[in-house]
């Protein structure tokens, strides 16, 4: 009896320390998680760690969107499997060892960024957007166009948590933007069309208390402003009132409050309207950087060309409704209707009109006094072109293949008319 009550006692005994040292790892955990957190506030770790019998068979796996899962929820290829006699501390100390780790993202399957589906809003009787589906890739600058009133910003205000859907679902990085509203607002940077900065702080206190409201600690928000200043060229000018700085320089700013918090995916909203072409060259290079630093970036302009020039792909939306989602030359094959050659000499072309309408079956365009032109593909066309210009006796100045244009493909796909296009790109 002696014997079993001594077990017994030392059972309880072991079990009430194994219970202290649960919670007491528990806690460490906790406490370590939230350092790394504060160091590495672009990798967060968020979920559970589940328990089985008493600690002697722990089991973890993080996967791309960073969500801890049971390894029966685990799909295939995700990363860093720890199962089987695992305690507390062994634990912390590999959750760390892979927050620390520089080759981190090399073990990162790449995941979907965005991923909108069946979205629909309603204001009353209006349909304001329609049905709206995409995904967009980590890593990926996506362009959303459409004319005035298609439903770019309501898509934005959804996909950014500030506008509930009538119907449909947002995920960001892998996440349900409805139940997880406070963790995706701390990986994602958003500019709006206006500025929501303040006026009467600094250029440098602005970025402080923007860092300050996304819980960046103090040290390295001051460090990540400075070089935030840094790469849109706002040293000079981070003393100065926010009210007292160029249109352009409180745009390329308000970028830049955007990205204190490092966030992973970046919302831009007609970065560049109404700035001046060097402002608006500078901020388009700021924003490549990015991108090739492997931010997200989803990105609305009625700047055709900065699209064309910027975007991986590109989704055209059109009275709520997405019409096409494409590489932008893609969409700019969708605009050729024919192949065609334009061919500029020296003097007039109405000496070569008739031969060569003669010699390929087609009459020419006469775009000006000097330039014509011609169409068909370049290898059929230019043995007759050499030979009407020797017969003429005329003298070549260029010839150009005609590549359709982002614009001409926009118009094409949503029907808009060349003044509306003008009036589109006043921002009107």
């Amino acid at each position: 009896m002696r014997v079993l009550a001594d077990l017994r006692c030392r059972s309880r005994i072991s079990i009430s320390i194994l219970s202290v040292a649960a919670v007491a790892g528990w806690c460490i955990l906790k406490m370590k998680i939230k350092r790394a957190r504060s160091r590495k506030s672009g990798l967060k770790i968020w979920g559970l760690l589940y328990f089985r019998k008493a600690l002697s068979s722990l089991a973890y796996v993080m996967n791309a969107s960073e969500k801890v899962l049971t390894p029966q929820e685990c799909p295939k290829g995700n990363v860093v499997v720890v199962a089987g006699g695992a305690c507390i501390a062994d634990l912390c100390d590999v959750l760390l060892q892979y927050l620390h780790c520089p080759k981190r993202k090399e073990c990162i399957v790449t995941s979907i960024a965005i991923k909108a589906e069946g979205l629909i809003k309603r204001y009353g009787d209006l349909v304001a957007v329609n049905g709206v589906s995409f995904d967009v890739e980590e890593g990926e600058l996506f362009g959303f166009l459409g004319p005035n009133g298609a439903g770019k910003t309501t898509t934005i205000r959804m996909l950014t948590g500030l506008s509930k859907p009538t119907a449909g679902n947002v995920e960001l990085l892998g996440l349900d933007i409805k139940a997880n509203a406070a963790m995706t607002k701390g990986f994602t940077g958003v500019v709006p069309e206006a500025s929501n900065l303040y006026d009467e702080l600094t250029a440098l206190e602005n970025l402080l208390f923007m860092g300050k409201l996304y819980g960046v600690r103090r040290k390295e928000r001051y460090e990540r402003a400075m070089t935030l200043l840094e790469l849109f060229s706002l040293q000079e000018k981070r003393d100065r009132p926010f009210r007292t700085l160029s249109r352009g320089m409180k745009r390329s700013l308000t970028i830049a409050a955007a990205l204190i918090h490092n966030p992973k995916i970046l919302f831009l909203d007609e970065p560049t309207v109404g700035l001046d072409v060097m402002t608006a060259r500078s901020l388009r290079s700021a924003i490549q950087k990015l991108r090739d630093q492997g931010m997200t970036i989803f990105l609305t302009t009625h700047y055709l060309e900065e699209a064309d020039v910027l975007c991986d792909r590109i989704a055209i939306i059109v009275r709520g409704q997405i019409v096409s989602v494409e590489k932008p030359e893609e969409l700019k094959k969708m605009a050729i209707k024919e192949q065609a050659i334009e061919l500029t000499i020296r003097g007039s072309v109405s000496i070569l009109v008739e031969r060569l309408a003669a010699l390929i079956g087609t009459k020419p365009i006469i775009v000006d006094s000097n330039t014509l032109r011609c169409s068909g593909t370049t290898n059929s066309l230019l043995p007759h072109i050499c030979r009407a210009i020797q017969d003429a006796g005329a003298e070549i100045e260029s010839i150009n293949t005609i590549k359709p244009t982002l614009e001409e493909a926009f118009v094409r796909i949503t029907g808009l008319s060349s003044s509306m296009m003008a009036m589109e790109k006043g921002g009107k």
